[in-house]
């Protein structure tokens, strides 16, 4: 049983969230959430390319991806950005003082989203010619 569709279907929620956040200020949490749609949305893509993925840097995700759906660098520099939410964003001890949540900003946690949504609208739209 292929459950890509439910990997992009929980990418597209967690994007959500995302933006649920960055509307009632939670910017390290949008990070997170809009980190977690991008990893969703490339194990969901791999899943179509009939392989399964494991672990959660999205850059290393979408490295492994088959050759031949070639990913473009603005793809990857999408992932670079998100890989950075991934731990950070919930643990006060990854930065020198205070809680994780005062180190973000909105302008952080849009741009976050909008990576999520590149990253989600490439996975679900890439042609698989199988």
């Amino acid at each position: 049983m292929n459950r890509s569709a439910d990997w992009l279907e929980q990418a597209r929620n967690n994007l959500e969230h995302a933006r649920r956040s960055i509307a009632m200020g939670d910017y390290a949490w949008a990070c997170f959430a809009a980190q977690q749609s991008a990893e969703a949305a490339v194990k969901g893509l791999h899943l179509r390319a009939g392989n399964v993925a494991w672990g959660h840097s999205v850059l290393d995700l979408l490295a492994a991806l088959p050759e031949r759906l070639g990913v473009a660098e603005t793809l990857l520099d999408a992932a670079r950005v998100l890989d950075k939410y991934y731990i950070p964003t919930r643990y006060p001890d990854a930065h020198p003082a205070g809680s994780a949540a005062r180190h973000y900003t909105g302008a952080e946690a849009e741009h976050a989203a909008r990576c999520a949504e590149t990253i989600l609208g490439h996975c679900e739209h890439e042609d698989l010619e199988l």
